[in-house]
């Protein structure tokens, strides 16, 4: 685990290594539309990168939702509900528990905002690892970009 250092980056810093790393996991892999993974909010989002061994090797977004659309603001974060998004991890550093250190930054940075809630759409077939975080189901199964998913939420 010492060789994996989480960073958090921005979307204009950094846009070739977390667009490099999508496009393997989502786009090749999983055969996930371009236009669904890059939805035009990456801008405004808060991106993370891990890194392995100083190799760009998993990224993820956060992005911060009102639970209150008429009193939308940044400065009441018990309004908010944060939605980590967009987890990939390289075939080469999978099973390393990167995807996992990356949650867990990822957590820390919404708790560090002051809110309190925060939603997943995990992958079905990972949702294990979203439970061994907290992180607990609601409702059924769905299908996003042919892929099954689960809404899944923490409470922090």
């Amino acid at each position: 685990m010492d060789n994996i250092q989480i960073v958090v980056s921005n979307w204009q810093s950094d846009r070739a290594i977390i667009e490099q790393i999508r496009r393997q996991v989502f786009h090749l892999e999983q055969g996930v539309a371009t236009e669904l993974d890059f939805d035009g909010e990456d801008a405004t989002a808060t991106q993370l990168l891990a890194f392995y061994a100083g190799q760009p090797a998993a990224t993820t977004r956060i992005r911060y939702l009102s639970l209150n659309f008429e009193h939308e603001s940044e400065h009441e974060p018990e309004s908010q509900i944060a939605k980590i998004e967009r987890l990939a991890v390289l075939t080469t550093y999978r099973r390393k528990g990167i995807g996992s250190k990356l949650m867990q930054a990822a957590i820390e940075v919404i708790s560090d905002r002051g809110i309190k809630q925060v939603k997943i759409h995990a992958q079905a077939y990972v949702a294990k690892m979203y439970l061994q975080l907290g992180f607990e189901p609601q409702g059924e199964e769905f299908y996003e970009a042919g892929i099954a998913h689960l809404e899944m939420y923490k409470y922090l």
